[in-house]
């Protein structure tokens, strides 16, 4: 009775380990996962916080919470689904779908790079004028939801990527963490930026380290605006990035190739071989997300717009 109590024992034991070992192995692959998509989460924290740019203070959290809200429910319920079936029964379709997103990407550091040195530019993110109270809460929610499930499914089809080897179980519970993590992360950061100029505002009231508090709140547009470059800069670096890997791993090796010989050479430098390597990889990836970007802003640019009255009939 005595020894089969042991070996029960010794069963439970295993099987413990064995579930300590497949969550390490869920970890580990999540937080590899999440680190490819480490440029669209860069992306997704820097452009969130224009969303609640001139709200009233008191509704700045309660709107994050709503968005990241739906972020989480564009990541699990729409997203993960189908990328879970395509990835099962037409993996290819991932890399053709994780393409397109990548040149939206493109296209948006494109517009925005565009829009600055014309000047002709506007606010994506602003709320319609005619929005007030209520109105522009919602508005501002629904537009942010919108924008953030495409990063939220270029997040997604990246992390899957990492892992199309992985059983169909493993695959969604390494998902289903990256949704979660990388939700919690971006809009946990983008709550302490919308409100770190608040705090600085509370310390240099309360007397308490009133150098830092105005360090925070005249500090603060400066980095926004930090974070606004960096977001443009990593959607055409990783727009770019993504249709080279993709068009290489769809049959045209050539320019990835060539991408490739840059980047051993510049790891014959000595010392410094390894950061140039990763500048050539980078700076080659943005030159093509840019040239995409621009392209599809040209094309765009020569289609109507929504809302455009047609031309009036030449007179007889």
């Amino acid at each position: 009775m005595a020894g089969g109590l042991v070996g029960l024992l010794d069963d439970i034991a295993s099987l413990a380990k064995l579930a300590a070992a497949s969550i390490d192995d869920v970890g580990l692959a999540a937080g590899k996962a999440s680190a490819k998509a480490a440029g669209v989460v860069i992306d997704d924290t820097a452009v969130t916080p224009a969303y609640v740019h001139g709200l009233a203070a008191d509704r700045e959290l309660p709107i994050i919470k709503r968005i990241a809200k739906g972020s989480l429910r564009n990541k699990i319920l729409f997203i993960l689904p189908v990328a879970l079936v395509l990835s099962e029964f037409v993996p290819k379709l991932v890399e053709v779908i994780l393409m397109l997103g990548g040149t939206y990407l493109c296209y948006e550091g494109a517009h925005k790079i565009h829009a600055k040195l014309t000047g002709h530019g506007h606010d994506d993110h602003a709320t319609p004028a005619a929005a007030e109270g209520t109105d522009a809460e919602e508005a501002t929610v629904a537009s942010a939801i919108r924008t953030d499930f495409i990063l939220s499914g270029e997040i997604m089809v990246i992390a899957l990527k990492e892992v199309l080897d992985e059983g169909f179980a493993m695959r969604t519970a390494i998902l289903v963490i990256v949704a979660v993590v990388i939700t919690i992360a971006v809009y946990g950061v983008v709550a302490l930026i919308v409100k770190m100029d608040d705090i600085g505002l509370q310390m240099v009231e309360r007397g308490r380290g009133e150098r830092l508090g105005r360090a925070l709140v005249q500090g603060m547009p400066k980095v926004l605006a930090v974070l606004s470059v960096v977001g443009t800069a990593a959607m055409v670096w990783v727009g770019g990035h993504i249709l080279l890997v993709g068009a290489d791993e769809l049959g045209w090796h050539w320019p990835y190739e060539q991408v490739h010989h840059l980047e051993h050479s510049a790891h014959d430098v000595a010392g410094v071989g390894g950061v140039l390597g990763w500048l050539a990889n980078t700076a080659v990836s943005a030159a093509v997300g840019l040239v995409v970007g621009l392209l599809v802003v040209a094309v765009l640019a020569t289609l109507p717009r929504r809302g455009t009255p047609a031309a009036a009939p030449a007179p007889h």
